[in-house]
Formats: C-alpha cells, sequence, structure tokens
C-alpha cells in the first residue's frame, strides 16, 4: 500500500468558524481564484471531490470520483508549521511569535553574534521588495539583510556571490540552535539566497528552512518505527526537521515538486507514505497577491493528476489537503484562517461526500489506521479511507 499526500500549500476553502479571531472572515482562497479566473478548468480536482467543496464555475457538474472532506483546523495558528503538525498529530496551543515591528535588540543582538557582522533591514517585509532595496548596500558592505513577515520567521537574505549560501546555512543553522535555547519561539529561520545585479534581484532555489522540532513524536515516528517508508518531498523535511523521515527529497518548484512525487511512487516499495508539499502557491502566488498565477498553478497540479492516477495499484491512494489560507484576492499578505479540503482517490476508493471533519488530525489517525500503527493523538480515522462503511 502506497499513500501520497499533497499538500497544496494554501489552498483553502473557505473561512474557518474562528476566522474572526484572526480578521479573516470572508476570506477562500480557492474559490475567489477560481471566480478571479472564470476561465479555469479543474476537471480532475473537481472529479476528486473540490466542487462539493468550492464553487467551480467551469466544472460544477462533474461527477466525483473520490471521496471529499471539507476539514477544520483546532491548532491556535495558521502558519505552516500549524498545520502541517495537526495533520501528523502535534496540535499547537499557542501560537509562534511573529514581530510587526521588525525584531527587538536581543534577537539582533543574537544574530549579529552569529554573522559577526551588522545586519541591514530588520523589517516586515516582501523578500522581492527588501533584496531589490538593500541589495546593492548589502554587496557593498558584505551586512546581511534581515526581515520577518506576517509568519513567526526570521528570514536572513544575502547575494549568492557576496555570502555563499553554504555560509548562509551555516549562520541560520546556528542561529536556530541558538533561538531553541533561548526565550523566543520562531518558528522557522529561513536562509534566503538571492541573485542577479542592481535592480534585478531574484530569489533563487536554494531557500532552506531551519524549523523549530515538533515538540514531541508525530505519526511519522510510529509509521517509520514500524517499518513504513517515509518520504518527504519539497519542504516538508524542513517542517518537521528530519523527524519521523526516511528520506527528503527537495524540490525546485510546484511541478518538480509532482515530477520527484512520481518518481518515488514508481520507485516505493510496498509500504510508503510519500509527503509532498507544493509551497508556490503560497510564497509565490498567495502572499503576492497574484490570482491568476495561483490559478494556472492549480491546473498545472490538475494537468498532472491523470499522471499520479495512473501510478496508483489497487490498494494505493492519492489524497490532496492544504495547511491554511491565503487568499489572495483578501486584504493584506497574510495567511488566512480557513477551513481546508482533503480528497482522496484510489482503485478501491468509493465516491462519496464525507461529513465536516473538526481538525486535521484526521489525516494522521487515519494513515495509522491504514497501516495499524499506534496514534496518541486527536483525530479520527476517516472509515470511508479504510475500508469501513
Amino acid at each position: 500500500m502506497r499513500i501520497v499526500l499533497i499538500v497544496i500549500d494554501s489552498g483553502g476553502i473557505g473561512a474557518a468558524p474562528d476566522a474572526s479571531y484572526f480578521g479573516d472572515e470572508g476570506a477562500n482562497t480557492l474559490e475567489h481564484v477560481a471566480a478571479w479566473v472564470p476561465a479555469l478548468s479543474l476537471p480532475h480536482l473537481a472529479a476528486m471531490g473540490l466542487n462539493r467543496l468550492v464553487f467551480l464555475p467551469r466544472d460544477d457538474q462533474i461527477p466525483l470520483q473520490g471521496v471529499a472532506y471539507a476539514m477544520i483546523p483546532q491548532a491556535r495558528g495558521k502558519d505552516t508549521l500549524a498545520g502541517h503538525w495537526e495533520m501528523m498529530g502535534i496540535t499547537i496551543g499557542r501560537p509562534f511569535e511573529t514581530f510587526s515591528e521588525g525584531f527587538p535588540d536581543s534577537v539582533l543582538a543574537l544574530v549579529e553574534s552569529i554573522v559577526k557582522r551588522p545586519i541591514l533591514g530588520n523589517e516586515v517585509a516582501s523578500g522581492t521588495d527588501i533584496i531589490n532595496r538593500l541589495g546593492d548596500l548589502h554587496r557593498q558592505t558584505g551586512f546581511p539583510i534581515v526581515y520577518t513577515s506576517a509568519d513567526s520567521v526570521l528570514q536572513i537574505a544575502a547575494h549568492e556571490e557576496t555570502i555563499s549560501p553554504e555560509v548562509l546555512y551555516q549562520w541560520c543553522q546556528e542561529l536556530r540552535q541558538a533561538l531553541d535555547h533561548s526565550s523566543y519561539r520562531i518558528g522557522r529561520v529561513i536562509a534566503r539566497p538571492f541573485s542577479g545585479e542592481k535592480g534585478q534581484y531574484v530569489r533563487t532555489s536554494r531557500r532552506h528552512d531551519f524549523t523549530i522540532q515538533p515538540p514531541g513524536l508525530t505519526v511519522l515516528n510510529y509509521l517509520l518505527e514500524s517499518g513504513i517508508e517515509t518520504i518527504a518531498v519539497g519542504k516538508i523535511g524542513d517542517i518537521f526537521s528530519g523527524q519521523g523521515l526516511s528520506r527528503h527529497l527537495a524540490s525546485q518548484s510546484n511541478l518538480d515538486g509532482l515530477q520527484i512525487t512520481l518518481k518515488s511512487m514508481a520507485h516505493a516499495k510496498s509500504d510508503t507514505f510519500i509527503f509532498t508539499n507544493l509551497v508556490e502557491f503560497d510564497s509565490h502566488y498567495g502572499h503576492r497577491r497574484n490570482p491568476s498565477g495561483y490559478a494556472q498553478a492549480l491546473k498545472e497540479l490538475d494537468d498532472f493528476l491523470p499522471t499520479l492516477w495512473g501510478q496508483l495499484e489497487v490498494d494505493d491512494q492519492l489524497w490532496i489537503t492544504a495547511d491554511h489560507g491565503c487568499d489572495p484576492t483578501f486584504k493584506g499578505t497574510d495567511h488566512t484562517r480557513e477551513r481546508v479540503p482533503w480528497l482522496a482517490y484510489g482503485p478501491a476508493i468509493k465516491p462519496r461526500m464525507g461529513a465536516v471533519r473538526m481538525g486535521f488530525g484526521d489525516i494522521g489517525a487515519t494513515l495509522a489506521a491504514l497501516w495499524k500503527v499506534p496514534y496518541p493523538f486527536p483525530g479520527v480515522p476517516a472509515h470511508h479511507l479504510i475500508g469501513k462503511e
């Protein structure tokens, strides 16, 4: 049996019941993207049940071929870690810290003690904007650019010809370790290499996230200990700090991640869980408020689905979900607090519309039930996916 879980990073399907607490009433990432691009057709996602969860103008009549659920987040946060960790059994009760006015002097002192030089920036900023504003000064001085966003992140950007990515990674690794021994709960330290010339600086694909470790075991650990191969594609390995994973395969783009997933399926042993994150939905289109780009990325995924379906054997299943929303038509540039889809397709699955699920942990619970491993976490298995009606 092979289970493939693909995360549309930020693919929300409408405001969660507690969206008002986050200021996100009215957000609906996938439905608003579909409305923004009326010509968008997603027949394969619709067949998996997405057209039962959001209105897809071109695909609302496509018959259901999979099982579709809406899931309501329970974690007290709408970030990458909160969403992915909840899927695998850890529901955080206290959000990670964010810094709406930049980092305090104590954090900056910690950064400067590691990089051994002053820093530039220290502001809430778009990465593409700040490297073009401060890129020239960075190259002249060798001072790294430090910035954050609405997420719990500390990002360090450096031109690859000024500070090598290897040095940047070492700084970020040391900073991650230092923060883990401090009083600050910062979810991710992100190395952001960039390249190019004045006025045309661009971030490269050599980004690397140094994530706070999960506070305990996840279902990934139980799967691995039971002999199930666990393969991470994209930034999944960073999200879980490598914990509970057999292999971590980095990807350069959404399409590259899908191709790596396909190759992993082809070479997987009989019992394998493949966990893929498609980050460009969030980083390239959600945060940058580009609904047209988001629609094109959805079309790219939809076009690839039949190829993945073709690899499924009788007991295999392909699941698609999301970790939060990031509605590119909504106010601001932050993630949005939304319900997410859980779409499942496989040769042995009987099509049906499932009930709303209270928590992403039902995904982990279902994995545990399928492979009969312990699951001492919140969550209820989806009986339709484990052969129990």
